[in-house]
């Protein structure tokens, strides 16, 4: 990639410049503040009230700058690199509407507690509350969906501020940052002394958890005949994928990952038995609803897992790991409720537990449900299969590609069929369901690990409310493999008006969709196309082959549903299978 090359130095060598007291300007402050945070990569987009931070940025080599081209791409950026890192993710926008551009993305990482530090312009701080122009409320905007929002209104202040919110992002239960600083603040001039302690009187995340709590669950894994773990996205952020693998090993308790929990755990276990929830597969949707023990290990029990909570594992003592103490008993009572770190948890858990030895006839009937009920669809040789796209992306990498999604079925093939052997090889927007994300999310992935290959899956909807960052990919030879699952309809949308809302399909045809090929080479991005099995094969080990960007646009059929599903209203056992049944 040829986005501008950092100078190459010593992390000791940084931080003896960039420390030095000095008096500079707010906006240089930010710089250097970023740099002492550990930042290497920042998305943005200029506007007048952040140019004097674009104008300390001129001839900047000490991290990466990637300008795209909407504030959303930049965010969405932003957090696709928090995922594939788990690093804070850095995004700067002006005010007005670059601010508000960046509502949805703040929201998305806000969902799926990804850590984000937002930078947003602002009018000068004579100006607040004028209705000046490009003058927005940001921080009163986000105020839902931050974890914490700064105005600064003293440059003095700065240098702090923009460590607790680094602090704040990446600590307990993770989530967005923003700091809004007014035009005269970044103007300003000050004595610039780094910040290096933070006291935030009132914020202390519970890390280490209770040892009675642990005692208790040891002790119920002994006891159960029909235990389930059902693992989530808080073992990917924590860190805790190798802990899990152990207490798995050791208690040889069957497990189920949520959407965001994928990668938590090798998919090719014995022990594993997929994706829980609306399009979760038969065994671990049954294995649930049979348990009389469950342990959730950060997950949020989502309403897509549960499908209707009256219902929900009724049979079952349940047992809570999560961060954040709010989660808990919020959707569903907790037995054994345990607040703490999920890797330290389980750092904690693995020596006190053993093999649960009462559930050997229990996974030995998950072991033949998964032989009787796995995940099938009616293949044809015909036209071209959506889930064996997938399958053909997961068998030509071996599951190794870090993979970003769009929203909507293509995302739910992508989490059924592609198989998945380490944490953050996967990027989507869970909680909040965010069209647009999934091509920006890969960027962000990519220049992260500049040498790994990124695949990005997109709908034929969602591709279109971000196609504009193709430009960036062509010119910084971002080497992102684009996928456009192209079935010329929304095909959620048209799944639920099929099967819920009696065969009225109101709004949702893209047919008027732009020929992608042609899109992606207008931007000098090459584009490959293929409408069966033969040409799916060549046209993609040619965008394997390629050095650089390339979109393949895949042709198949609108009426394929994802299946399994559960209807909405619906308990987890009540499947609809489809026509693979």
């Amino acid at each position: 990639m040829s986005a501008q090359t950092p100078e190459v130095r010593s992390t000791e060598q940084l931080r003896e410049k960039w420390m030095k007291p000095e008096v500079i300007t707010g906006s240089e402050i930010l710089l250097r503040s970023l740099l002492l945070e550990g930042v290497e990569c920042v998305f943005g987009y200029p506007g007048g009230a952040v140019l004097y931070i674009y104008d300390a940025l001129y001839g900047f080599t000490d991290f990466h700058h990637l300008l795209t081209r909407h504030e959303q791409g930049a965010i969405h950026a932003a957090d696709g690199y928090a995922r594939a890192t788990g690093k804070v993710g850095v995004c700067i926008a002006t005010s007005g509407p670059g601010a508000t551009n960046l509502v949805t993305g703040i929201a998305t990482a806000f969902m799926d507690s990804v850590p984000l530090v937002v930078i947003t312009g602002n009018v000068a701080t004579s100006l607040i509350g004028t209705d000046a122009f490009q003058e927005a409320d940001i921080t009163g905007i986000t105020m839902p969906i931050t974890k914490h929002s700064y105005l600064v209104r003293n440059v003095e202040d700065l240098p702090r501020i923009i460590h607790e919110a680094f602090h704040i992002a990446n600590t307990g239960r993770k989530g967005p940052v923003l700091i809004d600083i007014p035009k005269d603040v970044s103007a300003a001039k000050t004595l610039f002394e780094p910040v290096q302690t933070v006291n935030l009187r009132g914020y202390n995340p519970t890390v280490v958890p209770n040892r009675l709590q642990l005692d208790k669950l040891a002790a119920a894994i002994g006891e159960a005949e029909r235990p389930v773990i059902i693992a989530g996205g808080g073992v990917v952020y924590s860190g805790g994928h190798e802990q899990l693998f152990e207490f798995v090993n050791k208690t040889q308790i069957p497990i189920t990952t949520t959407l965001l929990g994928l990668g938590a755990f090798p998919s090719g276990h014995e022990l594993w038995m997929g994706m829980p929830g609306m399009h979760g597969t038969y065994t671990a949707n049954q294995s649930i609803q049979q348990s009389d023990l469950l342990i959730n290990i950060g997950a949020r029990f989502d309403d897509r897992v549960t499908g209707k909570l009256d219902g929900f594992a009724s049979r079952a003592k349940i047992v809570h790991i999560d961060i954040d103490p709010a989660e808990i008993g919020k959707n569903v009572h907790a037995d054994i409720p345990i607040v703490g770190d999920v890797k330290t948890v389980l750092e904690m858990l693995n020596p006190l537990v053993s093999r649960a030895d009462k559930a050997d006839a229990w996974r030995e009937q998950i072991r033949q449900s998964k032989l009787d009920k796995p995940l099938k669809y009616k293949d044809s040789n015909t036209e071209l299969k959506p889930q064996w796209v997938i399958e053909m992306l997961n068998e030509t990498t071996g599951g190794e590609a870090i993979v970003t999604t769009d929203v909507g079925q293509h995302q739910m093939w992508a989490a059924q069929f592609y198989k998945f052997n380490q944490p953050r090889s996967w990027i989507t927007s869970g909680g909040l369901g965010t069209m647009g994300f999934g091509f920006p999310s890969a960027i962000g992935a990519q220049m992260a690990f500049p040498d790994r290959l990124v695949i990005s899956i997109n709908g034929d909807g969602g591709m279109q409310m971000c196609s504009q960052e193709l430009a960036i990919c062509a010119i910084n030879n971002i080497p992102v493999k684009i996928v456009v699952i192209n079935n010329q309809v929304l095909g959620m949308v048209r799944q639920w008006q099929e099967l819920i809302y009696d065969n009225r399909y109101s709004h949702i045809n893209l047919e008027g969709s732009p020929d992608f090929v042609k899109l992606a080479e207008a931007y000098g991005v090459k584009g490959l196309r293929a409408a069966s099995k033969e040409d799916a094969k060549r046209v993609w080990q040619e965008a394997l082959d390629t050095p650089g960007p390339v979109l393949v646009e895949f042709m198949v059929s609108k009426e394929e549903n994802v299946y399994p599903m559960v209807p909405q209203g619906s308990t987890i056992d009540q499947m609809l299978m489809g026509d693979g049944e």
